[in-house]
């Protein structure tokens, strides 16, 4: 379709038409997702004009439904894509995505695969209060089965998302709320399709290894130019995906740099940074030079109070502080 600058919501729309036209076995479905605003943030308005009714449509307030239906349909031939609206009510759809989807390739003998992706909007920083502003990437990386992706800007969305549609796994398909209208140069038609488990490297650097995902990534880039004002050259990992895991691409940043930080929308007890600094430390452990730091949520429910919010959830400051804490 186009290339150029885009929004983040408009590379993923791209993404579903053109792998929609390309692949007459992609359907999609969820809430809204056919209703003329595209759904509450506005992501696939137009989508079932462009493809039709019989491809796209709309469905009942069931998200246990709606992950059944698209296992049925994987199972049956065709590529489901779903929307959960938020992702917080993604544990009403768990028992078919972890006790049907996530093992029937292994319980068919590797002779069927489950090829349905699962988009859900994540995160905080919008005031959506504590029931609508959770990051539960966790919940799901634990499931062996499961894809966890996780973009951080258009180009990485719209890339992503081809690679999830074509992957014959099931794949989680993480959207931060706050990155929706983030305008960034995207490919056009049949370009850069990113295979689920390739990271990248956002920023070079030498000194200091900063790993994220997400919107992280963005804060993680912020961070990162504070820290060169100081002298500083962090070099800044976009994990891309949350499972499959890069951890070739983090131990050659760590083995540079020999400093880690790992950045975490999500709670800090078990979240996802457990796991990267489990990872870095059992890899990597000869290569640094001091411990691996962390920084995440708060352990508390997300505040709807601005302040509160803001105080609670990761930012580039305190990531430069405890960037500023492993070079000590």
């Amino acid at each position: 379709m186009t290339s150029g600058e885009l929004e983040f919501r408009v590379a993923i729309r791209e993404a579903i038409i053109e792998e929609m036209e390309r692949d007459p076995s992609v359907v999609f479905f969820g809430e809204d997702v056919a209703a003329e605003q595209g759904g509450v943030f506005a992501v696939t308005p137009g989508v079932q004009e462009r493809v039709g009714a019989e491809r796209v449509f709309d469905t009942p307030i069931s998200e246990l439904a709606l992950s059944g239906a698209a296992f049925g349909a994987a199972v049956a031939g065709l590529r489901p894509i779903i929307e959960i609206m938020f992702g917080d009510f993604m544990g009403l759809a768990m028992d078919s995505l972890v006790n049907q989807s996530a093992k029937y390739w292994y319980l068919s003998n590797e002779q069927r695969s489950v090829p349905l992706v699962v988009r859900s909007a994540v995160g905080g920083g919008g005031r959506f209060g504590a029931i609508h502003s959770q990051t539960h990437a966790t919940w799901f990386q634990g499931i062996p089965g499961l894809k966890i992706a996780f973009p951080s800007s258009p180009a990485e969305a719209k890339g992503l998302l081809k690679g999830a549609i074509r992957d014959d796994n099931p794949v989680i398909f993480l959207e931060h709320k706050r990155l929706y209208s983030v305008k960034g140069p995207a490919p056009g038609a049949g370009e850069d399709v990113i295979p689920l488990g390739t990271a990248r490297i956002a920023r070079p650097g030498q000194d200091l290894t900063i790993v994220s995902a997400g919107k992280g990534v963005a804060d993680a880039l912020a961070a990162a130019g504070r820290l060169a004002g100081e002298g500083v050259e962090a070099e800044v990992v976009d994990l891309r995906t949350l499972r499959p895991l890069d951890r070739d691409t983090i131990r050659a940043s760590i083995a540079k740099t020999h400093h880690a930080v790992v950045v975490n929308e999500g709670w800090r007890f078990c979240g996802y940074a457990a796991e990267l600094s489990a990872t870095i430390m059992e890899s990597c452990f000869d290569e640094l030079d001091a411990p691996v730091e962390r920084v995440a949520t708060h352990d508390i429910p997300i505040p709807y109070s601005e302040p509160l919010e803001s105080t609670v959830l990761p930012d580039a400051a305190k990531i430069a502080a405890a960037a500023r804490r492993a070079l000590a």
